[in-house]
């Protein structure tokens, strides 16, 4: 929609800048490009004297200027400063953007505790958010904050689990220490999210030092470990040696095995920005535009490394270009970005992990050495591993003595890990259904009869809900 501008191109202010193209607007306010880059925000004298007389701007950073009979005030803001609609920014590309936004939004509420911010301009060089007089409806400030994290989606910072899955940024405790910051790290899920790292990814040697700890899985929680968590914490030590940073991973097997929990598991440890490519977000039938979006992806992991690129999926986008389909022109390129941005990756502190399902189809040039030097199976899990999971599952409920996990283990054996963590939520289910305030055996094991592995049976005898 063109705005109708109140000023014209090219129009000086006090300040010595000239003014371009207006690019928002409301009834009281408007935001123009200027030519130093910059932008310049021009209110009508009632809102600019709204600001003054709750002290959320000083007088002297607001410029007092007329063109023809009407009077405006303006606010200036250099290039690198944000200057926009709070509905309108695009959410933060590191955690200090995040918490500048807190410090504006903590200074404003400290001045106006009433106003609603959801359509507040964010002003980053004075830090504030300065309120308008839109009709719009008003929303609880753990929506706006929630809303500016994620670019737009109305999410509140309470739902966290939600939250985190939508900010792509930085990692679980560094997300919940901007949450802390603005003052709701009181959710229960919030206050764990911070110690995340300590309490259910890593432990302490006697040395102090962090280790990543993989329930259930301790073939792929020691790799971890060798080739990617002490090389991280001894940095000096390997680099003297010749290794700066740890080498990009594959991790491959059939679907349910676990890759997707250990990657997530393995980025909470490490509370660095994750940065994902998967086909929903840069597969397109666009010539070269596949291409652009992965380069922006790494692009974006390397202006704030260190940082870890997710590659989910990975035959989607590098299978191998001599088979049928993928020998076409855009495949091709689309492999060769690959083969350039991943070693530039690694050597500017971006962990690569990628994760496939048919490691059979990815061209045979992304997985020799110096690309993904190491290639990692991961199989369905194996009864022990599935009573070392049980055990941690169970023991973070309340649970009778008579649970026996020995015998759950055999029959989960090679089922995928989200069986397993079905079957110990669905016997809580119904330990809590007949009033009991355990889980018991019985209702473990009734969870598991209920719950039959999903294959051709599941298919061909659906259940059933509905009326006859």
């Amino acid at each position: 929609m063109t705005i109708d501008a109140w000023l014209p191109i090219g129009f000086a202010m006090p300040s010595g800048e000239s003014v371009r193209l207006a690019q928002f607007d409301d009834v009281d306010w408007q935001i123009y490009d200027a030519e130093d880059g910059g932008r310049v925000l021009v209110a009508q004298p009632s809102l600019a004297e709204r600001w003054l007389s709750i002290d959320l701007v000083e007088s002297g950073a607001l410029e007092e200027f007329a063109l023809g009979t009407q009077t405006y005030f303006a606010l200036t803001s250099k290039s690198g400063y944000t200057l926009a609609p709070v509905s309108s920014c695009n959410g933060p590309s590191n955690k200090s953007e995040a918490i500048a936004f807190v410090e504006a939004f903590r200074a404003t509420r400290a001045r106006d505790n009433t106003s609603p911010l959801n359509d507040a301009i964010y002003a980053e060089r004075v830090s504030r958010l300065l309120p308008t007089h839109s009709l719009t409806p008003p929303l609880g400030d753990d929506v706006v904050l929630g809303s500016w994290l994620t670019g737009g989606v109305p999410v509140s910072v309470r739902s966290f689990r939600r939250l985190r899955t939508l900010v792509g940024c930085m990692g679980a405790s560094h997300l919940a220490d901007v949450v802390s910051r603005a003052g709701f790290a009181t959710d229960e899920v919030v206050t764990s999210a911070i110690h995340s790292q300590s309490d259910s990814t890593s432990i302490e040697d006697s040395q102090g030092a962090k280790t990543f700890t993989l329930s259930g899985r301790p073939a792929l929680e020691r790799f971890m470990n060798d080739h990617v968590i002490d090389i991280i914490q001894n940095a000096d030590r390997y680099k003297a040696l010749g290794i700066d940073f740890p080498s990009a991973i594959v991790l491959h097997g059939p679907p349910g095995c676990g890759k997707t929990f250990a990657v997530e598991r393995l980025v909470d440890f490490l509370g660095w920005p994750s940065f994902q490519i998967d086909a929903s977000s840069v597969a397109s039938p666009y010539i070269h535009e596949t291409s652009r979006k992965v380069a922006e992806v790494f692009d974006a992991a390397l202006k704030n490394a260190p940082a870890v690129v997710v590659i989910d999926e990975m035959e989607s986008f590098l299978a191998d270009r001599q088979m049928g389909a993928g020998s076409s022109h855009h495949r091709v390129e689309e492999v060769a970005e690959f083969l350039r941005r991943i070693p530039e990756a690694i050597t500017n502190r971006v962990l690569v992990v990628a994760m496939t399902n048919r490691i059979e189809m990815i061209d045979p040039a992304i997985l020799r050495r110096g690309r993904f030097d190491h290639v990692v199976k991961v199989d369905m899990a194996s009864a022990a591993e599935v009573h070392s999971l049980l055990e941690k599952l169970v023991s973070e409920l309340p649970h009778s003595g008579d649970v026996d996990l020995g015998l759950l283990s055999g029959r989960l054996a090679g089922r995928p890990l989200s069986d397993i963590a079905f079957v110990v939520r669905e016997g809580a289910r119904l330990a809590a259904r007949n009033g009991k305030d355990q889980i018991d055996q019985e209702s473990l094991t009734k969870a598991l009869d209920d719950a039959s592995a999903r294959g051709d049976e599941a298919v061909a005898r659906p259940r059933k809900i509905g009326f006859v």
